[in-house]
């Protein structure tokens, strides 16, 4: 028996109408450096906005369904609107990360094919030395103050952004697409050969945009204003643009004012009751108000991932009237894969252990653990294995180009039976909780046992004198690997090593899996969306470039 329902196509285009329709007094405010001046849109300013940009993108520069266009911004009310006029005609969004070395954003582009690159003025010098390199590459859309000049001779067309849509219909025909064509892509950081694409369908997207808006998530309301500091480029800012168009949630854009004090500053002025980053983010705010005082207490909530959150930082927020909620997820997963709140029914000192994990799994996601030879591992919160996901907004494969005809599915990135292999190490409780232990490339493995770098990591940062600390395996003769501790002490403390040994000593840390070899780093390499490169730290040591103590 078939059903009798309508078979309507979860598009992004239908979130657009929604979110310019239903909340169109919804507001998209940008940072401006400017206190007393932010700029503010509606959402059905942007809407229009982002159908005059449809039109221009079509008659303007010929870009039809299927074409690649190319974004290179920062987080403001422009990018919104290519976030939804690029997919919404039948285009495909690509993101592009600024903080990617240029060699990496020149092959990603010509892996791509993008022929339109929309880029705010302030990013020229970035963009213009690669121009020369990007032979698909046939328009540039310049949004935003910027100097024009390091454009002249550049082989592609110039467009000035509001000059592009200025006077274009406010009406478009928008095509009924297949809500399995693509909508957007991401390319990962790369950090182990080159970058591979991830290709999010409409449906994807529409499915993870409710997930995001459900309770268990980040639960948001048009009562509320979300800072969204996780970068555009970044796995679609984790999907909040397009959950906020669904649900009427309030955006404040940071545009390129990401350092601690501007973050403080427009938090304390717009009071936005949720914010969405990096642990490296909060640590820089935290030292930025223990300087210098800001109420932080309009957030309720924020969400904090892309690396496990170190405990002591979750306490300090706590002080300041403000929860971290901590998730877990990756590009491929688009990239909501778990949140962690603790069951019904607790105390909020009963709910601890239950807040520092990664959190339970949403109905979209199904988990599972594969021991290294191969076998699926119970839920019984001891057998760590790697975590394996499936579900309708989880990649498949990757972007293979040519149009994606033959997309690649590589055997240490997807099982047999098309599970991800996320490369996570970790357990899983009974009732569903997962914690992560390692990444499997990060894991130290010392005689034959597992030693947790994250868990070595968040015992030395809950140390009130230290700042960041990461934790890398090294070569042992013996053990075959042991510890490396690299740490950041915080402005004129002077704890030392054996002192940070006993430390981690008194927290429960067994005697064999305290680190021996100890260095002082001014700060901890990070990648291009903030999470600690540990390959780098691993090439210092190799290259002798670390002051080493061994205790």
């Amino acid at each position: 028996m078939l059903s009798t329902m309508q078979d309507v196509p979860l598009t992004v285009t239908r979130i657009l109408h929604h979110g310019m329709t239903i909340h169109g007094t919804s507001q998209i405010t940008t940072w401006t450096g400017d206190p007393e001046h932010p700029h503010r849109r509606s959402f059905a300013e942007a809407g229009t906005r982002a159908t005059r940009l449809a039109n221009a993108l079509r008659d303007e520069l010929g870009v039809t369904g299927g074409d690649p266009v190319a974004t290179l911004m920062w987080n403001n009310a422009e990018h919104v609107e290519a976030y939804f006029a690029i997919p919404s005609m039948g285009a495909v969004l690509h993101t592009l990360n600024l903080r990617l070395p240029a060699e990496q954003l020149v092959w990603i582009v010509n892996h791509a094919a993008d022929r339109v690159v929309i880029v705010n003025g302030s990013l020229l010098p970035l963009l213009a030395p690669l121009l020369p390199h990007l032979p698909t590459v046939e328009h540039v859309v310049v949004s935003g103050p910027g100097d024009r000049a390091l454009l002249d001779g550049a082989a592609p067309r110039v467009h000035d952004y509001e000059e592009l849509i200025a006077g274009r219909p406010t009406r478009f025909d928008w095509p009924e697409l297949d809500e399995r064509q693509a909508a957007a892509m991401c390319y990962t950081s790369g950090t182990t050969g080159d970058p591979k694409g991830v290709v999010y369908s409409h449906r994807s997207v529409y499915l993870h945009s409710m997930q995001v808006n459900m309770a268990e998530s980040m639960g948001l309301t048009d009562k509320d204003t979300s800072l969204v500091v996780v970068p555009q480029f970044h796995v679609n800012a984790w999907g909040l643009p397009h959950a906020t168009f669904m649900s009427g949630i309030n955006m404040l854009m940071p545009d390129r004012f990401l350092q601690p004090a501007p973050l403080a500053d427009m938090i304390e002025r717009e009071r936005p009751t949720h914010a969405a980053a990096v642990p490296t983010i909060w640590q820089g705010l935290l030292a930025e108000v223990t300087a210098r005082p800001r109420d932080l207490t309009s957030m309720a909530s924020v969400t904090i991932g892309g690396a496990a959150c170190p405990p002591a930082l979750m306490e300090a927020y706590e002080k300041l009237g403000v929860t971290l909620r901590q998730a877990w997820g990756m590009t491929e997963t688009s990239p909501l894969g778990s949140m962690a709140f603790p069951p019904a029914g607790l105390t909020a000192e009963e709910e601890w252990p239950y807040r520092v994990t990664q959190g339970r799994f949403p109905a979209g996601v199904e988990a599972r653990l594969v021991g290294p030879g191969g076998d699926v591992l119970p839920w019984d919160g001891e057998s760590a294995g790697e975590l394996e996901v499936r579900g309708p907004w989880i990649a498949g494969a990757y972007y293979g180009g040519a149009n994606g005809a033959e997309p690649l599915r590589p055997d240490d990135k997807f099982s047999a039976d098309g599970w991800l292999k996320t490369g996570d190490v970790g357990v899983i409780t009974a009732n569903g909780y997962l914690t992560l232990t390692d990444r499997a490339k990060d894991v130290i493995k010392s005689g034959g046992e597992w030693i947790s770098s994250v868990l070595l990591e968040n015992v030395l940062m809950g140390h009130p004198d230290v700042a960041e600390a990461a934790v890398v395996a090294v070569p042992d003769a013996k053990w075959g690997e042991r510890p490396l501790a690299t740490v950041v002490l915080k402005d004129g403390a002077t704890t030392g090593f054996a002192a940070l040994r006993d430390f981690l000593s008194a927290a429960g840390i067994a005697k064999w899996q305290l680190p021996e070899h100890w260095a002082h780093v001014p700060a901890v390499p990070k990648t291009s969306v903030g999470k600690f490169d540990k390959k780098v730290i691993r090439r210092q040591y190799a290259d002798g470039e670390l002051e080493v103590s061994r205790l």
